[in-house]
């Protein structure tokens, strides 16, 4: 018998779905947001986490391009009219994710991506088991390969937006200064 969460908050055809951010560069929070029509998710992710899954998702996209005939038409670059710069719509978390997955969906030629929250209370959890976060919800998005194309090239662009890095020692640079600290050879 298979595991299946409470609340399974699923978006096939998305009018929307980005990485966005709230707050000023050193404090800023991730979230992934999908909508269709009026219905908005908004989950919580690290910037380390957006960074991985767009470079995962171009991964899969550079991939199937490599199949020959490369039936599924994966661009190699973002479709100008799926250019998204804007603003994320209202933000109110559904959740923090903890684990994120990535899969392809051939019959519609569209990226899978899949979101489990991070347990409530990580000091009584020794281990984060994924299996236990399955039981209470997940975002599933499904991405035509254009719009993810369009999603990866954002995500790389927001996360990079973030403070400037030192020459020197290679840490972000604070918008009141930085103390460089260069380590000895």
């Amino acid at each position: 018998m298979t595991d299946v969460p409470a609340h399974v908050h699923e978006f096939d055809w998305p009018d929307r779905v980005v990485i966005g951010t709230v707050g000023l560069p050193g404090s800023r929070t991730f979230y992934l947001q999908a909508r269709t029509g009026r219905r908005i998710v908004s989950i919580t992710l690290e910037k380390e986490q957006s960074a991985l899954l767009a470079e995962k998702i171009d991964e899969i996209l550079d991939r199937l391009r490599e199949v020959e005939g490369n039936r599924y038409s994966v661009p190699t670059s973002t479709p100008v009219e799926l250019v998204d710069n804007d603003p994320l719509d209202t933000v109110e978390e559904q959740f923090r994710a903890g684990t994120l997955g990535i899969g392809w969906d051939p019959t519609t030629a569209q990226i899978i991506l899949e979101a489990h929250p991070l347990p409530a209370d990580l000091d009584e959890a020794e281990e984060f088991d994924a299996a236990a976060s399955v039981n209470s919800e997940m975002l599933r998005v499904k991405m035509p390969v254009g719009t993810a194309r369009a999603f990866t090239q954002r995500t790389r662009e927001v996360v990079d937006a973030g403070r400037p890095l030192c020459t020197l020692c290679g840490h972000p640079i604070d918008p009141d200064g930085h103390t460089c600290i260069i380590p000895e050879s």
